[in-house]
């Protein structure tokens, strides 16, 4: 298995939960190189946190048998209600149980993709220990240099706020 697809990507769980930026290049030349290594890297879901008509449409060129799922968060924000995050945790767990490679993603894989990859480690542990196996986790991408995840105190704390469990 790959250490990691590409630069801007981390893993979560190896084998199991990757997260990280848009798929998709903007460079029509170069649009599909990373959907290509995710799929070497043996992705089968993509979890898409961005709103339709964000960002360009990649559905289409998710290689088969590969799916495409949308949970969108509006930008630098957190789900609506604690049930859209619950169902967004309730999907990750459902297809890593069965096996899949899920790739989590919002634009740029900070803020939206920590608050959920923050919750999803809360879930397990509690706020306080997601939050710092997050700041450990998100080192090994090339953004953590100049970026925090996730980006906003509101995301933090409600990372922090989440409970064991939910």
């Amino acid at each position: 298995m790959p250490d990691r697809p590409f630069d801007d990507c981390y893993w979560v769980e190896r084998g199991r939960l990757l997260a990280g930026e848009y798929p998709v290049t903007r460079d029509p030349a170069t649009a599909g190189e990373r959907l290509r290594a995710l799929a070497r890297a043996g992705v089968t879901v993509f979890v898409d946190l961005t709103e339709e008509g964000e960002l360009e449409p990649y559905a289409h060129l998710v290689p088969p048998p590969a799916e495409h799922l949308r949970f969108p968060i509006q930008d630098m924000s957190v789900p609506s209600s604690p049930e859209a995050m619950a169902k967004i945790l309730d999907g990750l767990d459902a297809h890593t149980g069965a096996g899949s490679l899920v790739y989590v993603h919002c634009w740029g894989g900070v803020g939206r993709t920590g608050t959920v990859v923050g919750c999803w480690l809360a879930r397990r542990r509690g706020g306080p220990a997601a939050l710092e196996e997050l700041e450990r986790l998100w080192a090994e991408c090339l953004k953590s240099k100049t970026w925090r995840s996730p980006e906003t105190p509101e995301q933090r704390g409600y990372i922090l706020e989440w409970e064991v469990g939910r």
